[in-house]
């Protein structure tokens, strides 16, 4: 099995679209079958998981889907480049408690984790609905991935 979509519940589509697509995720779909359904599919670079949103494609709240996770090899420099692309993005953190992060700001320790351990430095960014991204820094994967 593999997960390939995720959805992502957002009040104005075009605006959603626009910013996905600003930070570089490419266009794969953006389909409509009338006012009532339009389903609008993008994923990030290097990705073989998508996130879709659109009219009629859930009931969840616009804003309601946080901790979504992307991986990167470099966070300062995912994070620039996000940043440079329009995502207004927390600083680099890691968590006092270990490898993963708590929810919302909990546990939040500036900087990265101590020499970069792999999976411990986080930075986060919303979409302009709300629902919340968290980069993670992997630089080495554990056995078995």
């Amino acid at each position: 099995m593999k997960l390939e979509v995720v959805v992502v519940p957002v009040a104005d589509v075009d605006r959603a679209k626009d910013f996905y697509k600003a930070l570089g995720w490419r266009e794969d779909a953006d389909y409509a079958a009338g006012a009532d359904f339009r389903v609008v599919q993008l994923t990030p670079p290097g990705s073989a998981c998508s996130i879709i949103f659109g009219t009629g494609v859930t009931s969840a709240a616009p804003g309601s889907a946080h901790g979504l996770q992307l991986t990167v090899a470099d966070i300062g420099a995912a994070r620039a480049e996000l940043a440079a692309c329009g995502a207004e993005m927390s600083e680099v953190f890691h968590d006092a408690g270990g490898v993963f992060h708590h929810a919302g700001t909990v546990g939040r320790v500036a900087g990265p984790a101590a020499d970069h351990t792999s999976y411990g430095s986080f930075a986060s960014f919303s979409d302009p609905d709300g629902n919340g991204w968290l980069l993670q820094e992997i630089t080495s994967r554990l056995p078995g991935r």
